[in-house]
């Protein structure tokens, strides 16, 4: 061992938090394979996992350490500058190996979240310290405490095990010191590297299986988070990850799919504009639109989930009832996306996060504010979160009702107001505007119905022990549904307005296929006055619903949205979803399903409904080209402003 030592001189102490560093990561990789053992199984992929995994670690430590050891090797000595850079290595040393342990000990929470390795996700949390804080110590004391004791450990120790191994290093002549340094500059490029190939390592080249989670395992944490961290700026366009198109083939294709004659592209500097002419005729309504956190189809019993929903099963009795709505992503910001801008989804963030579309984005309050209405967001907490009051403000919202305007609400949680005093909040203010007269807009935004699931006490009939479980508190959250409606109902306002009860999402979005479409099965329902019971079976996006409300509300207008107005689609049309799932894009029409995955072909399926299971089955190139189109469209729409409320609409109240 001191033969080595000596040999290995300055690189001593990087050679030994290496070796830790791999057997920790093959540690934690083979315990998470355990843990996913039957997923791992059904594809074979224990040998793939540890294999490509060692290499991905070692990927790792050259990008980490490889410059870092270069430095060493020319700078380390007994001389001031020579103890000065071995100092800083050890801090970044022990800070190296701290962030690799701690991301693969927060991986499993993450995983059962998300169905993946920590990926830019893990970063947007922690933009909002003071929200993620309080919902960790209101529900993982516990997993908070764990993280301080391990930190604790892996950096004191750390730093001890740096100090000891620094002692009465050797150093190499000085005239060898170039020739060492490129010789490992070299090696650790290569390193890093991975590959002898155009294209260097990437979580894609190591995927071998159908099955996302099985890919995730593959790297580890710290590899997932950072390349998705470069990756960011990059996901605003779609074409690095999927292929390109000319822009005149994407502009064709999207137009083709919205169903709309040529004709009706009017439009040059915004391609996707088309007059809509209104379905209702009557005196123009109101619009509310309550979106409800994370209340999947699993949590609803009308669509055969479990029976946590009676208020809004029973709504879907008397209203519209979409049976087979897909939401488009996985976080609320993609379902506010869908909902208030019908804008289809893309690898990047959604739009509200997105810098260039703070202002001058079309969403339907930007267009009912045209015509005189009074627009609103009403939220249970801090309205920056997710940077929605922002994107709101800049893009038609005239009012923002948020956690700091509840007074004495009956109860608080980590997410703010509890969504009963939501509920009455939004009663109050639609009263308020009724005897206005003003005509309204509001989107009503739950927060009850996610972790750590926080509810006031004998308000439901609790579905199973503990209280803050996910279960009671999709139940919560309709409870509060049930109380706003027997207020509507008694109120001015109910007659002229329009509702949709709609989830922005589903919750632990996760599953052994790569587009988990059952995840992405939501509750939709349009209640109102003159609305008639109807049960439709046709696959429908959350991109299909504000054209169609504004249809039902009465407003003839010029829009950029692609979704479909669903009161003039036939009975027998099998139907179109979209749906982004991390880097994967699906088109789903009907039954038929291409998914799109970064740097490969595009596969095709056939979705079973009924034992929620994807089939592989070729699919023509003609809906492999349209999905391409689809989440392109995105990219160029965003980036060359093509998606904007026409300042010369021809908006009509009928």
């Amino acid at each position: 061992m001191t033969k080595i030592r000596n040999w290995l001189g300055p690189f001593w102490p990087i050679a030994i938090f290496s070796v830790i560093a791999l057997l920790s990561l093959t540690a934690s990789r083979a315990a998470l394979g355990l843990w996913q053992q039957e997923r791992v199984d059904a594809v074979a992929g224990w040998s793939q996992m540890l294999l490509q995994g060692l290499r991905i670690d070692v990927a790792t430590l050259c990008w980490l350490w490889g410059v870092p050891a270069v430095f060493t090797l020319l700078l380390a000595g007994p001389h001031a500058l020579g103890r000065a850079w071995l100092m800083l290595i050890r801090v970044w040393l022990t800070l190296g190996l701290w962030l690799m342990l701690f991301l693969e000990i927060s991986t499993p929470s993450f995983v059962t979240e998300y169905g993946v390795r920590p990926n830019r996700l893990y970063i947007e949390y922690l933009i909002y310290p003071k929200e993620v804080l309080a919902m960790l110590w209101a529900g993982r004391k516990g997993e908070l405490l764990l993280a301080l004791v391990f930190s604790t450990a892996v950096l004191g120790g750390g730093w001890w095990l740096s100090g000891r191994l620094m002692r009465g290093l050797s150093f190499p002549r000085w005239y060898l010191r170039p020739v060492f340094a490129l010789l490992i500059l070299a090696i650790g490029f290569l390193g890093a590297r991975s590959s002898l190939g155009h294209r260097a390592l990437n979580p894609a080249m190591v995927a071998f299986a159908s099955d996302p989670l099985i890919n995730a395992l593959v790297v580890n944490s710290s590899y997932s988070l950072f390349f998705a961290i470069k990756q960011m700026g990059a996901e605003e366009h779609a074409g690095e990850f999927y292929g390109e198109l000319p822009r005149e083939r994407i502009l064709a294709l999207v137009r083709q799919e919205s169903g709309r004659p040529d004709q009706d592209f009017s439009s040059e500097a915004l391609p996707s504009q088309t007059f809509n002419e209104a379905s209702y005729g009557g005196k123009p309504k109101n619009l509310v639109i309550l979106l409800q956190e994370s209340l999947g189809a699993q949590f609803v019993g009308s669509l055969g989930g479990l029976p946590l929903t009676p208020h809004i099963d029973a709504l879907s009795k008397e209203g519209w009832t979409f049976n087979q709505l897909y939401a488009t992503g996985t976080r609320s910001v993609r379902g506010i996306e869908a909902v208030l801008t019908g804008f289809t989804p893309t690898p990047a963030q959604a739009v509200v996060k997105l810098g260039k579309s703070q202002t001058n984005f079309f969403t339907i309050a930007d267009l009912l504010k045209q015509r005189g209405y009074s627009t609103s967001f009403i939220y249970g907490g801090e309205s920056h979160f997710d940077n929605m009051r922002s994107f709101f403000l800049g893009n038609g919202f005239s009012h923002i009702v948020e956690q700091k305007d509840f007074e004495n609400p009956v109860f608080e949680g980590s997410w703010g107001a509890s969504d009963e005093d939501l509920m009455a909040k939004a009663d109050e203010t639609f009263r308020a505007l009724s005897k206005e007269g003003k005509p309204f807009f509001s989107l009503v935004f739950s927060s009850s119905n996610h972790d750590p699931f926080e509810f006031p006490d004998d308000r439901i009939a609790l579905y199973e022990q503990p209280k803050q479980t996910r279960n009671n508190a999709a139940k919560y959250a309709d409870y509060a549904v049930g109380e706003f409606f027997k207020k509507a109902r008694q109120s001015d306002y109910w007659k002229d307005t329009l509702f949709l009860v709609i989830a922005d999402h589903d919750s632990r979005v996760g599953g052994a296929s790569l587009v988990p479409i059952p995840r992405f099965h939501i509750p939709g329902v349009i209640v109102g006055e003159g609305i008639k019971p109807r049960q439709d079976e046709r696959v429908v996006s959350q991109i299909d619903m504000a054209p169609t409300l504004l249809s039902l509300m009465g407003i003839s207008a010029d829009y950029p949205m692609l979704g479909k107005d669903l009161t003039r689609m036939p009975d027998d049309w099998p139907g179109r979803a979209i749906m982004q799932y991390d880097k994967n894009f699906a088109l789903m029409r009907g039954k038929d399903v291409v998914i799109l995955q970064p740097e490969r072909p595009a596969e095709g399926y056939i979705y079973d409904a009924v034992r929620q299971q994807l089939r592989p089955t070729p699919q023509p190139d003609e809906i492999k080209e349209m999905a391409l189109g689809l989440v392109l469209w995105g990219s160029l729409a965003y980036q060359q402003g093509l998606y904007q409320t026409a300042s010369d609409s021809r908006i009509v109240l009928n």
